[in-house]
């Protein structure tokens, strides 16, 4: 895959990058500038860096590696499927059991009250 990079300077001043497409001038209204002032500015400049990519590209399969990466690799597949295992049903261990019967009221013996 090839792409191409555009950039866009004025003066040392990076003004615009642009992946796969043209880049803005620093000039924002082309329409209401003279063409003398245009013409007169040489302090821009564009950049234009193409990045060309392969075309054929090796194509590496499981038995191709050494039995210690093939190892690795399974170990570390093998431990990121089980990660996202769903957890057991939460266990609530007190979710059966009943207070105990309301002989006396302990705040009325020991007239202890909150106020």
């Amino acid at each position: 895959m090839s792409f191409t990079v555009e950039k866009h300077y004025c003066g040392d001043d990076l003004i615009d990058v642009a992946i796969f497409s043209k880049v803005d001038s620093c000039i924002p209204d082309m329409e209401s500038i003279t063409i003398n002032t245009v013409e007169n500015k040489h302090c821009c400049k564009d950049e234009i860096q193409i990045f060309k990519g392969q075309d054929k590209l090796n194509k590496t399969s499981f038995e191709d590696l050494h039995f210690n990466h093939q190892l690795y690799l399974s170990a570390f597949t093998y431990s990121y499927i089980n990660l996202f295992e769903g957890l057991p049903e939460l266990v609530i261990p007190h979710k059966n059991y009943s207070p105990p019967n309301l002989i006396a009221d302990i705040q009325v013996l020991d007239q202890v009250f909150i106020i």
